[in-house]
């Protein structure tokens, strides 16, 4: 019997678990066995029983790590948890592996077979299984709702008997997964939302959520074959920020979604851009975990620049963590219920798959994807 083992996450900024007791029940029906570390569910007020009553049992750390054939777990491991791993295991995780390739080969040379959840391809199949996606749709709510916070205007038009209070203007920069949350939830807000996005083939997408789409001419762009915004030159990228300095000088809130997979984050609000905003105004770099979007954003600072607030969190999700748990929780079941061979009581795996080819990076000690 095939045993899953998830462990707690180790970076204190993270609230987010691996697995909810509602998975456990659905995995365990399946015939396969469950152990948790103690503790798993503490900063989402889950307790053990909860697991114990799901049918989990509950464990150290050293029991999970070095007994499970399959591990689930958010965050990259470190060389301490690595070496509890077992040879032959298997990993399923966030593991960045295009700025981390050291601790991939680390993993390889254990003999640690390891699915990165970043590389599952964006076909309809592996939606269910898309956590990177899951957790992008998360950020962006939360990017929203955190300008909010700490802004102070509403984002409605209200007519009162005092008076008008016109709507806040909201500009968001990139119209991908996080992007177009960010815009809905704006909108959902009652601002009045515009948008960029270098692919012109996500215009469509962005007035169906009821914003205005910025055009800006950067001649030849477009997107990978798994959607992502292809790498700008450097003169697509200042031409990019003279048209979106002019939206930004009349926007309230600014949320820069802007990534290129496995690259550093590309800057495109610089600090003439800033100066150029109202005082007042917000700025929220989803980027800033990999290198930022905003001249003078720091992680895990807030930042003010002549009068601009300049917001720089890293974990959006975790702020919400429940939500956001559920969601990689079921990412991860639906990968395992994929690939659950009910007959043998095992998975099944051919790394022809085209999911599996995409996303399994080390299997039988050995490096699949050049890094």
């Amino acid at each position: 019997m095939l045993l899953i083992g998830v462990g707690r996450e180790t970076d204190p900024a993270e609230k987010r678990i691996a697995l909810l007791p509602v998975s456990v029940e659905k995995l365990v029906k399946k015939g396969l066995k469950v152990w948790i570390e103690a503790g798993l569910g503490e900063f989402l007020n889950i307790p053990d029983s909860d697991y114990l009553e799901a049918g989990a049992q509950i464990k150290d750390r050293t029991a999970v790590f070095t007994s499970a054939d399959i591990l689930f777990r958010l965050d990259k491991p470190d060389a301490d948890e690595i070496a509890l791993i077992k040879p032959n295991a298997l990993r399923i995780g966030f593991l960045d592996p295009f700025r981390h390739p050291g601790l991939i080969h680390a993993l390889a040379k254990k003999g640690i077979t390891t699915i990165s959840l970043e590389m599952i391809p964006r076909t309809t199949l592996a939606q269910k299984m898309d956590a990177l996606s899951s957790q992008a749709n998360l950020a962006g709510y939360v990017a929203v709702i955190t300008a909010a916070e700490k802004s102070n205007r509403i984002f409605p038009m209200m007519m009162t008997p005092a008076g008008t209070i016109p709507p806040l203007h909201v500009f968001v920069i990139g119209a991908g997964v996080a992007g177009l949350q960010a815009i809905a939830t704006a909108k959902r807000l009652g601002a009045r939302v515009q948008a960029f996005d270098t692919r012109a083939v996500v215009e469509d997408q962005v007035k169906s959520l009821g914003a205005k789409f910025v055009k800006i001419d950067l001649g030849e762009t477009g997107q990978t074959k798994d959607g992502y915004a292809k790498t700008l030159t450097a003169q697509q990228l200042e031409k990019q920020r003279q048209g979106m300095a002019k939206v930004c000088a009349t926007s309230d809130i600014v949320i820069t979604t802007a990534q290129i997979f496995g690259q550093k984050a590309p800057l495109i609000i610089s600090k003439d851009m800033i100066a150029g905003m109202k005082p007042g105004s917000i700025i929220v770099d989803m980027a800033v975990e990999t290198g930022g979007n905003v001249e003078g954003s720091a992680i895990d600072k807030e930042t003010d620049f002549n009068g601009i607030k300049i917001l720089g969190f890293s974990h959006l999700p975790s702020r919400v963590a429940l939500s956001a748990s559920l969601m990689f929780s079921n990412n991860v079941t639906n990968f395992i219920e994929h690939y659950w061979d009910a007959e043998s009581k095992t998975l099944k795996f051919n790394l022809d798959d085209e999911i599996l080819n995409g996303c399994v990076l080390t299997f039988e000690g050995k490096l699949r994807k050049e890094l």
